[in-house]
């Protein structure tokens, strides 16, 4: 996956057709974990980065939404996962691939950050930890399409100033429907009913090219 720079930072845009998104290369999302396409639900991901900051669009067909009651937007969700939710795995250092942030958006606008260890799950800090990641979302009931927007600190994922020519272990995945029928979506197949499993993430490579 590629993400062009921005000439300017900028505020979260949820609509494709934006300046900020209307030249960004999207990547698809439409298969199970183990490799099936899931009819109807071919989502784009677009990514884009700044100085400071991360930012990725997603666009998500649906047929049923599950959403969570009461959904509170100024504070982290735990669990949020167990609903209708966009997802960003990631991970700065290749060689301690089992280390990588995760963070989620839904189609409410509620979110959930984590910082995620699996190569010794007890010093995990989980969602309790704070990226200061920021995000916007909004469903288009006519079309059945919600769209999911996240604004990551880039000093939540590396150490490292943003630059061009950086590149990061990367999955994206959805969770969307209610159950018995919930659909299971990810860009990089894991080949297992678990999307963590970084060895089968993908890249992204962050250009030089500015719009």
């Amino acid at each position: 996956m590629i993400a062009r720079h921005l000439r300017e930072e900028a505020a979260l845009s949820t609509d494709p057709a934006s300046p900020m998104w209307a030249d960004a290369r999207p990547v698809v999302a439409d298969r199970d974990p183990l490799g099936a396409i899931v009819a109807g639900h071919r989502t784009e991901i677009r990514a884009r980065w700044s100085d400071r900051f991360l930012f990725f669009l997603f666009t998500c067909p649906y047929e049923t939404l599950y959403l969570k009651q009461e959904p509170s937007t100024d504070q982290e969700t735990n669990l949020l996962w167990n609903w209708d939710v966009a997802e960003v795995f990631i991970g700065a250092d290749f060689e301690r691939i089992r280390k990588y942030k995760e963070f989620q958006v839904s189609p409410q606008g509620e979110w959930v950050d984590l910082d995620i260890n699996r190569e010794t799950p007890g010093e995990e800090i989980g969602w309790r930890w704070q990226s200061g990641m920021l995000v916007e979302a909004r469903v288009d009931h006519a079309r059945k399409i919600w769209y999911g927007a996240m604004k990551i600190p880039f000093a939540s994922i590396d150490v490292r100033p943003a630059a061009a020519g950086q590149e990061f272990r990367l999955n994206l995945y959805r969770l969307q429907g209610p159950p018995p029928d919930r659909k299971y979506i990810a860009w990089q197949p894991t080949g297992a009913l678990n999307y963590h499993i970084p060895e089968k993430f993908g890249r992204l490579r962050l250009d030089d090219a500015a719009g």
